[in-house]
């Protein structure tokens, strides 16, 4: 039998007293494909923290190779060859691919000069292995999202990696880039790489991992291969400890009178002539692929862009919306698509995020009145049931779901008329989108009217009563709810025509 190239044996990390790892074990064999599974908040980035020696453990055993570890460090961690591709890309965008993929060990002449055709030639070589073509001579700024994955696993592989870790390595990609990143991990499996991979997306690990490991709340529940696991439902009922039955939990209600009306919105090079409405009440899905122009309907609408030509009324109404400020006034709120670039203070409490964009209500002679501020976070708190020890810690150290549930909190508290929600649950595990699904679901009840932007195909058929599906910065067609479907909604996309 095969022995496992690393063992992690009853692993537990406690900080200041808490425990945010319990006896958690893992074994990854040579050339397997390992899913980590869970919710936000189970301790799978402090079980891969602790693989790459980011932090120490608190008890249990790690063997590579056969040999105990001690302690890992990330120094250590490379030298045995684990590489971690995280969310936040790690790249220096004014640099050249080559020179990313060797950074710090780029070969030199005699003279001690860096050997530049020795380098290009290098990477080459190793994207030419990957089957992949990316120019080693370009800059990398010049790059899309996959491309920089794909250097920064070039970058492993020159390193000899034997055990690559992948942190939700689709969650920004369009699907045909999906399709790339899966055959490469495919590639890097026939090559003898072990890979752990950490995804949402069910569909994912079912198509490309040989075993799954499922964390539930630090703890470690099963390990099972994915040919014993029957469906998607019974993995996700192990990772949530629930039964899973109506996912996107979405009550139809009456829809009222139309409350934002855009009239040919353009913006040269981006939109062209883009006319909607949207209802009291009503859910509006935006679809397309990547670069079709959703995100910038929505950063035209909160003024974060300016429009060249185009009209905007609220409640028949023309407004101008100049800048956000206009748009918070008139009653809009935006979740953004980039949580942790656009929509967090990352070094602010729980509370100053849930509670920043309303401080006005608290304040009271030209003072914030601490005590109603916190019970107003408080209040958000229970009832999106964002997961925090305290409301004073940072922001920053919540789960990608928490932190969602946060911002979200802060708009309902600024009670909108019309709420713009950009990739809502992007990275955001089952659990928490059930959740945040249901406080969509509950807005909408309540008459607010919801534009919902998502790459994910089955939100938007779950959660809308029209769909909008953009092509190359035009609307390609609208959809009604008996037409809305996946079909109907890539062949817009696409540029083909509707089933009936």
């Amino acid at each position: 039998m095969q022995s496992p190239i690393l063992e992690l044996q009853n692993i537990s990390k406690e900080f200041s007293g808490v425990k945010a790892l319990s006896d958690v074990s893992l074994t990854v064999y040579p050339g397997s494909v390992h899913a980590l599974v869970g919710e936000n908040g189970a301790g799978k980035s402090t079980l891969m923290k602790i693989l790459t020696g980011a932090y120490s453990k608190t008890s249990g055993r790690i063997f590579f190779e056969g040999q105990e570890i001690d302690q890992m460090d990330p120094k250590l961690s490379k030298k045995l060859g684990i590489h971690c591709i995280y969310q936040e890309l790690n790249v220096m965008k004014n640099m050249t691919v080559a020179e990313n993929v060797f950074i710090g060990a780029q070969p030199v002449t005699k003279l001690g000069l860096i050997d530049w055709k020795q380098m290009n030639k290098a990477a080459a070589e190793i994207f030419a292995s990957l089957q992949l073509e990316i120019n080693p001579k370009q800059l990398v700024k010049e790059l899309s999202i996959a491309q920089k994955q794909m250097v920064e696993i070039a970058r492993a592989i020159s390193q000899q990696a034997k055990i690559l870790i992948m942190d939700e390595p689709t969650s920004s990609l369009s699907e045909r880039e999906t399709e790339v990143l899966l055959s490469l991990v495919e590639e890097l499996k026939k090559k003898g790489v072990s890979i752990l991979y950490i995804s949402h997306r069910m569909d994912e690990i079912f198509r490309i991992c040989d075993t799954v490991t499922v964390l539930r709340d630090g703890t470690h529940i099963k390990t099972i291969p994915l040919s014993e696991v029957k469906n998607v439902d019974s993995l996700v009922e192990l990772m949530v400890n629930r039964k899973v039955t109506d996912y996107f939990n979405k009550v139809e209600v009456e829809l009222g009178k139309p409350i934002l009306r855009v009239e040919n919105l353009s913006k040269q090079g981006v939109l062209k002539d883009i006319s909607f409405e949207v209802r009291k009440g009503e859910i509006l899905g935006i679809a397309g692929l990547v670069g079709a122009g959703r995100s910038e309907i929505a950063k035209a609408l909160f003024g974060m862009l300016a429009k060249d030509t185009g009209d905007v009324f609220i409640e028949d109404q023309k407004v101008e919306i100049r800048n956000p400020s206009d748009a918070i006034r008139l009653g809009l709120g935006f979740v953004t698509e980039n949580r942790k670039e656009t929509g967090l203070a990352l070094k602010q409490s729980v509370r100053a995020n849930i509670t920043m964009s309303n401080l006005k209500k608290y304040v009271k002679y030209l003072l914030v009145q601490q005590t109603a501020e916190k019970k107003v976070a408080e209040e958000y708190r229970q009832k999106l049931n964002i997961k925090t020890a305290t409301l004073e810690q940072p922001i920053s150290s919540l789960s990608g779901g928490n932190q969602q549930k946060a911002i979200l909190s802060r708009w309902i508290i600024q009670e909108p008329r019309i709420l713009i929600l950009d990739e809502p649950c992007r990275g955001v595990d089952v659990g928490a989108k059930a959740e945040i699904f249901a406080q969509i679901s509950q807005l909408a009840q309540q008459g607010v009217a919801i534009i919902m932007i998502s790459s994910e195909i089955p939100e938007i058929v779950g959660m809308s009563d029209r769909v909008l599906v953009m092509r190359e910065g035009s609307i390609a067609g609208f959809l009604e709810k008996s037409s809305i479907t996946p079909d109907n909604i890539l062949k817009l996309a696409f540029g083909g025509g509707v089933s009936a």
